[in-house]
């Protein structure tokens, strides 16, 4: 892809997930599918949406007629400090979340089939673009997104998020490709519906995913008696967008609360949630963030770190940062006192990896003790030059630390370093043996021991803290969408719409040819409803004859209360054109 200002600045682990936008393989129909979307939803949205959504239109380069291309989005969103990617379908939620912290939004490439006209459970380019594009423009809005991509980017998952995420990817495919067999949508539906039953305690990643569905996707703005839209799920749905103001659905004041609130992705939601204004987002993020590990850190952040088996960091008193899958942490007094890894490791601090400990250096796990020496008040990190010389801690001396809980550190002091403040974050021993009481954990045949230095742990978050220091941070997933296969009826059926197209962007009305169109969409594709108010609306103020027999055809049509609705909204734009 090409980079802009806003691009360039993502980190490389990141690029995998970006895909060419396949423009040509949009099908008329396709096109066809989200001009009638747009101008429904924009005809319905000036009255329902919050103000910044008709305003942001324009802003964004969302044009109502034609699919956009990523390019000229690109262009257009830089001027607000934001920009697109294309990628395919569901990505990784740590990975969405970071390209949001980057004000990037990813945008899924593929877009719903007029099946699923009204809503689709796939993320699709008119939820992407037209759903969530516009809002940002608005200052305030723009700014928690970012924040929230920020915050959820650190946010700790659990094996069971990793299941789910997978779980909705295939379903998601599944039922947005006609190619599916009704047997694979049920086998993943039943699939998504277990899992949803059986997730257990909530991690932090499934509740900045519920915060994140109530604001971004289906949130509403203003009071409870008079909302209006602004989340991207109910701004890209035909159907949803009308349903949710209804008394029916639940309206609820937004706060923390509702990151409990787990919801149903392939259902119209049941309840939502309404805040006063913009600001209170950002008030509710903020608040949740203080429960995180990111800012709690202590014995239970690492506990966390230990369940998701995902990379994750710990970031100790000193500021020293350690990096990789953590699998043990011995503790005492509710107080961790050792903690190890057992995968390639890499020790940074403020986000910069320190120089010779890289994954390279410790490539089969890291440990080290927390805390203060026994019977000693003074942490290592506080001592001054004397008091470490006092206890042993000397470059060339072999010493024996004991810290509180237990464990004992033995060996010779080969070096140790500072950070800029001239505080003590690292001791590297030769002829080191570490244990437990009776348990060893590390013997001196391994090597040199390298003991990171802090008296407690401060944070604790999902991924690396120098992304540079690993090479595979996120996991693409092996279930791809599959590119859908027309049947040659169908090839003819996109050939009319392009057709239609043509006429209408041209200005032309040919009504011979729109006639043989009629009749051929009359004849062979007797479900055809959007082909026909495309073609209604070409001969709507010019030929009589052929506007009755088109205005009939849809009137039978609409009597299947699949089209109903559908067919009545379109002849409603049709006429108020």
């Amino acid at each position: 892809m090409q980079f802009n200002s806003v691009t360039k600045k993502l980190p490389t682990h990141l690029h995998k997930f970006i895909v060419q936008q396949p423009y040509d393989d949009y099908t008329a129909q396709n096109q066809a599918v989200w001009r009638y979307v747009m101008r429904l939803n924009i005809n319905a949205l000036k009255q329902i949406a919050h103000k910044s959504y008709i305003k942001g239109l324009k802003k964004t380069g969302i044009d109502q007629e034609m699919i956009p291309r990523m390019e000229g989005m690109n262009r257009i969103l830089k001027e607000i400090g934001w920009a697109a990617v294309a990628v395919d379908g569901f990505i990784p939620p740590n990975a969405f979340m970071e390209f949001q912290a980057y004000n990037v939004l990813v945008i899924s490439s593929e877009i719903r089939t007029i099946e699923h006209i009204n809503y689709t459970p796939a993320p699709d380019i008119i939820h992407e673009a037209a759903g969530h594009a516009p809002i940002i423009a608005n200052p305030e809005y723009s700014e928690y997104l970012r924040r929230l991509g920020e915050i959820g980017s650190k946010a700790i998952s659990s094996p069971k998020d990793d299941e789910m995420y997978e779980a909705i990817r295939l379903l998601s495919i599944l039922k947005e490709n006609p190619n599916s067999t009704k047997t694979e949508i049920l086998e993943a539906t039943k699939a998504v519906n277990t899992l949803q039953e059986n997730m257990g305690e909530l991690s932090e990643m499934a509740k900045i995913r519920n915060l994140h569905w109530w604001t971004v996707e289906y949130g509403l703005i203003g009071t409870l008696e008079n909302p209006k839209l602004y989340g991207a799920g109910l701004l890209s749905s035909i159907e949803e967008s009308q349903l949710c103001l209804k008394n029916e659905v639940k309206k609820i004041p937004y706060s923390i609360e509702a990151a409990d609130v787990n919801f149903d992705i392939t259902n119209t939601q049941p309840q939502l949630f309404v805040i006063p204004n913009f600001a209170s987002l950002s008030f509710v993020l903020e608040k949740f963030a203080n429960t995180m590990a990111i800012r709690t850190g202590g014995l239970e952040g690492l506990k966390k770190l230990i369940v998701s088996k995902k990379l994750g960091t710990i970031e100790l008193s000193t500021g020293i940062q350690v990096s990789g899958i953590f699998n043990n942490v011995l503790d005492a007094n509710n107080r961790p006192i050792y903690f190890q890894t057992n995968s390639p490791t890499a020790l940074s601090v403020k986000g910069t990896e320190l120089i010779g400990h890289g994954t390279e250096h410790h490539p089969s796990g890291f440990g080290s003790p927390i805390g203060k020496l026994e019977g000693i008040n003074i942490a290592i990190e506080d001592m001054s030059p004397k008091d470490l010389e006092v206890y042993g801690i000397i470059e060339g001396k072999n010493t024996c630390l004991i810290f509180e809980g237990g464990v004992k550190v033995e060996g010779t002091i080969v070096t140790g370093k500072r950070d800029l403040q001239g505080k003590i974050i690292l001791i590297t021993f030769k002829n080191c043996r570490v244990t437990h009481f009776e348990t060893l954990l590390f013997d001196s045949s391994w090597g040199v021991y390298d003991m990171a230095i802090g008296n407690h742990i401060c944070s604790a978050f999902a991924g690396a803290a120098d992304s540079n220091s690993f090479e595979d941070i996120y996991t693409i997933s092996d279930t791809k969408t599959a590119k859908i296969i027309y049947s040659a009826e169908e090839q003819q059926l996109h050939q009319l719409y392009e057709t239609v197209k043509n006429y209408r962007t041209n200005c032309d009305s040919n009504i011979d040819s729109l006639m043989r169109i009629f009749k051929e969409v009359k004849s062979n594709y007797p479900f055809e409803w959007l082909l026909l108010l495309e073609l209604y609306e070409l001969v709507y103020d010019k030929d009589l004859s052929l506007k009755n027999e088109i205005h009939e055809e849809l009137l039978k049509l609409k009597q299947n209360k699949q089209f109903t609705k559908l067919i009545t909204d379109g002849l409603d734009l049709i006429i108020k054109k």
